[in-house]
């Protein structure tokens, strides 16, 4: 009789390791709870390696040892499949290469309202000389005291805003503001972005379009958060801001509250998101996590990013500390393609 419950726990448990390895093999990597365990897998490398332990330690009760050694391999394996997974997207805070006269750097940070200061994005766009820069949860006041800051040191840029609902002092995480750079041009918020009627569920992402027709297009990214009410607007949400990125020139940029296992249905011709590719995955920092901030840079969810179409290739990310947020910042640095 326990020789049987054995083996049922250890195929269950098998099972279990393989679907939340891979869950888009079974399809399941935007369903509840897998979609929320594959997006910390350093922390189910962790769990694996704790029950490695204990399954050891079940070793010395003779009764036990076979079933003890059965989870042994199968937790092994299972961490060592996910320490993989982790290096090949890359597990450094990155580094930067030197810019060209050609290159864009593109700054996310997810400010959670006013909990990073004006000054210390200001000085964050400067010293990394940041060429466009999305800020999900922060407010339009917020974006022109840093423009402002900006052309004092002489670098000015435009800012450009979208927000859901109409209340005074509201929750900043209904605003998403952009600040671009005059050298990319004149650029203005499309109407849609602006009244919600093509947009991201529960708070706003923004589309911006180069006023002349020249440029890339950018998109200011905030899906909402998958929790349990909200799995069906998360899995929207995913699917519109694919469908921001045709073929064309685009690049996408904020909190997308979604890891790159959350898009394996999403790509279009070797792209993460439509034909857009994820920069921190191509050049390094790709398992680095941007949230939560209080969590060690390995154990928590890289759901912030930014993305390219083919026609930009990523050179360098580099993720930098929170600085008050519970999101560590992103920028990227994008040069043209060949």
């Amino acid at each position: 009789m326990f020789r049987l419950l054995g083996i049922l726990i250890t195929v269950l448990f098998a099972i279990a390791t393989a679907i939340v390895v891979w869950p888009q093999f079974f399809q399941l990597e935007q369903t509840f709870p897998i979609a929320q365990l594959v997006a910390v897998r350093g922390g189910v490398l962790g769990g694996f390696l704790v029950i490695a332990l204990l399954s050891l330690l079940l070793l010395f009760a003779r009764p036990l040892r076979g079933f003890a050694a059965s989870i042994l391999v199968i937790s092994l394996l299972g961490a060592v499949a996910i320490g993989g997974i982790g290096a090949l997207r890359g597990v450094s805070t990155g580094t930067l290469p030197e810019k060209t006269e050609d290159s864009v750097r593109v700054l996310t940070w997810n400010t959670a309202g006013e909990a990073v200061s004006a000054e210390t994005i200001a000085d964050t766009i400067l010293s990394q000389q940041v060429d466009v820069v999305t800020l999900p949860e922060t407010a339009e006041s917020v974006g022109e005291r840093i423009a402002v800051m900006l052309r004092e040191q002489g670098r000015p840029m435009w800012v450009h805003h979208v927000q859901f609902g109409d209340v005074t002092n509201g929750p900043q995480a209904w605003e998403t503001t952009i600040l671009i750079s005059p050298e990319l041009g004149d650029y203005s918020v499309i109407a849609s972005s602006q009244d919600g009627s093509s947009n991201t569920s529960s708070v706003p992402s923004a589309v911006v379009m180069p006023v002349d027709g020249t440029g890339p297009t950018i998109v200011a990214v905030h899906a909402v958060a998958p929790r349990v009410e909200d799995m069906a607007h998360w899995q929207s949400d995913l699917e519109w801001i694919a469908d921001q990125c045709p073929a064309g020139d685009f690049i996408l940029a904020g909190d997308f509250n979604a890891t790159i296992d959350h898009m394996a249905t999403l790509g279009v011709d070797d792209g993460d998101m439509g034909y857009c590719r994820d920069a921190a995955m191509r050049t390094g920092t790709g398992f680095t996590a941007t949230w939560p901030a209080s969590f060690p840079e390995l154990v928590g969810a890289p759901i912030d990013h930014v993305m390219a179409s083919q026609n930009w290739e990523p050179t360098g990310s580099l993720v930098l500390d929170a600085s008050g947020s519970d999101h560590r910042a992103l920028v990227v640095q994008l040069d043209p393609a060949g």
